[in-house]
């Protein structure tokens, strides 16, 4: 029987992420309470309960991600409400990988219908499906958010953990279509993980400085995947049904300050889009929606 856990309070922010740094710090990661003790993946839930959706927080997200001000938060809003889980799972003792270091590839949110300002939320998350990669191992980050009683919004994030890949039966990953940029070119400033991190609680140093950023191998800071997941549906987002599933793989980084560009097209049951470097072409993102 598994544990089922439930955390008060936002999570995140740079607590969050100095408490998920530690177990990265050779010495400190063995110390009692910060190393690392699970092998597969734990059998834990975490919830919280009675999470509002103010009209505060959904404007100042809407604002950094480039959304209207409307009386219904925006569609990828609530992973504002799931990230706390995500960190909350991988930091504990019971995870087997360190939070820092582990890259987000994948993304799909399922949006059954709009959630209104001034609902009240509660969310679940759980760890599931570890599994061999080419680049090392993945798992996917499975969350359920309810209001009044309805499931009314789900996402799946895969992440992965690089290490000895299986080259020849791992998983490859998610296909998705190319998608040229269509002339909307969107140039971000250096302070943009920033003003993410203050919005989201998502203060991972690869985001936020170029000093910081190099400590962990890049040459400067980048833009957070699920921002670009959020601004490309911004672009498209008064021509998605209000039932709508949007799934996303993150490609190359997207590094601050710096542009790109956007590009979308409609298909049978939905659109395909791409976030690219306008330069060169090449994908930071891609993704497509499908109308449920």
């Amino acid at each position: 029987m598994g544990e089922t856990r439930l955390i008060q309070g936002t999570g995140g922010g740079v607590t969050g992420m100095l408490k998920a740094a530690l177990p990265t710090i050779p010495g400190v990661n063995q110390l009692p309470g910060v190393r690392k003790t699970g092998h597969e993946l734990p059998d834990l839930t975490v919830r919280r309960e009675g999470v509002p959706v103010t009209r505060d927080e959904v404007s100042a997200y809407a604002a950094v991600c480039g959304f209207p001000e409307k009386d219904t938060a925006p569609l990828p809003y609530l992973h504002m409400v799931a990230f706390p889980l995500h960190m909350a799972i991988m930091s504990d003792q019971s995870f087997p990988f360190p939070a820092i270091g582990t890259v987000h590839l994948e993304n799909t949110i399922t949006a059954h219908r709009p959630v209104a300002i001034g609902e009240t939320v509660s969310a679940t998350a759980r760890a599931e499906n570890l599994r061999a990669h080419t680049k090392g191992r993945v798992f996917d980050m499975v969350v359920s958010i309810e209001a009044e009683g309805e499931t009314v919004w789900e996402s799946t994030s895969t992440y992965l953990r690089l290490g000895k890949g299986d080259k020849e039966h791992g998983e490859r990953g998610t296909q998705f279509a190319e998608v040229a940029s269509g002339g909307a070119t969107w140039k971000l400033g250096t302070d943009l993980g920033r003003r993410y991190a203050a919005v989201s609680g998502d203060s991972n140093p690869i985001h936020l400085h170029p000093v910081t950023a190099k400590a962990f191998g890049f040459p400067r800071h980048i833009a957070h995947g699920m921002w670009s997941k959020a601004r490309a549906i911004a672009a498209i987002e008064n021509r998605l049904p209000d039932a709508v599933r949007v799934e996303v793989g993150f490609k190359k980084p997207i590094f601050l300050p710096g542009s790109v560009g956007f590009g979308a097209r409609g298909v049978e049951d939905g659109f395909e889009f791409a976030i690219n470097n306008p330069k060169t072409g090449a994908p930071h993102l891609q993704g497509r929606t499908i109308s449920l």
